[in-house]
Formats: C-alpha cells, sequence, structure tokens
C-alpha cells in the first residue's frame, strides 16, 4: 500500500476516533484526552493510537483503561465510518511528546537562569 494511501488511512482513522473519544464516550474515567496520531500497521490490522491525556499518572492510567473499555463501541464507530476492508484493531499508548517538551523547556529555562 502506498504511503500517502497509509497517511490517509492513519489521519481517517484518527478523526473518527477522536470525535468518539470527544462527543460519544461517557465514561468517567476518561479525562481530557486527545488523539495525537495514529500508526496502522500495512495489511490494516492493527492500529497504534497515540493519545495524550491531561492530568496526573493515576488520570492518565485511568483514562487509558476507560478506553480500553471503549475498545469495541470504537471499533464498531470506525466500521460503520470508513470503508475499509479490515477494520483495525485499536491499540491505546500514552503519548508522552508533550510532558517531555514540557520537561526539556523547564530545563532550558532552568539553565538559562544559572547563566544570566
Amino acid at each position: 500500500m502506498s504511503s500517502d494511501r497509509m497517511r490517509r488511512v492513519d489521519e481517517a482513522v484518527r478523526q473518527v476516533v477522536s470525535d468518539a473519544v470527544a462527543h460519544d464516550l461517557k465514561d468517567p474515567r476518561i479525562g481530557f484526552v486527545t488523539v495525537t496520531e495514529v500508526k496502522t500497521s500495512p495489511d490494516l490490522r492493527r492500529a497504534r493510537v497515540y493519545v495524550s491525556v491531561l492530568g496526573d499518572r493515576k488520570a492518565r492510567t485511568a483514562s487509558l483503561a476507560g478506553l480500553e473499555s471503549a475498545h469495541g463501541f470504537l471499533q464498531k464507530r470506525l466500521s460503520q465510518q470508513l470503508r475499509l476492508k479490515h477494520t483495525p484493531e485499536l491499540q491505546f499508548v500514552l503519548d508522552e511528546t508533550s510532558a517531555t517538551a514540557f520537561r526539556l523547556e523547564r530545563l532550558i529555562d532552568r539553565e538559562l537562569g544559572d547563566a544570566e
């Protein structure tokens, strides 16, 4: 499958999952979740859904558990809205990029403050 098509599939899956998480999931464990990226396997059987969760470690763990619990609902939503040969099995992964960037920014600010 061409990389351009895979990018379109990844973006379509990200959009459907993101909309469902934002508007349709009512699980109280799921906090402020942002779907940052999706990586679908070339055979369309699996999709890694990277999510960023606002809050502490407990909130992130609870949100991931809520998303895993909603796995079936989200798969069904994908199959209804996307015309794919296979509906990918969703795997949720915590995206630590923003937390890492924040820590790095604090370290840089601290180093620059010490240099002055």
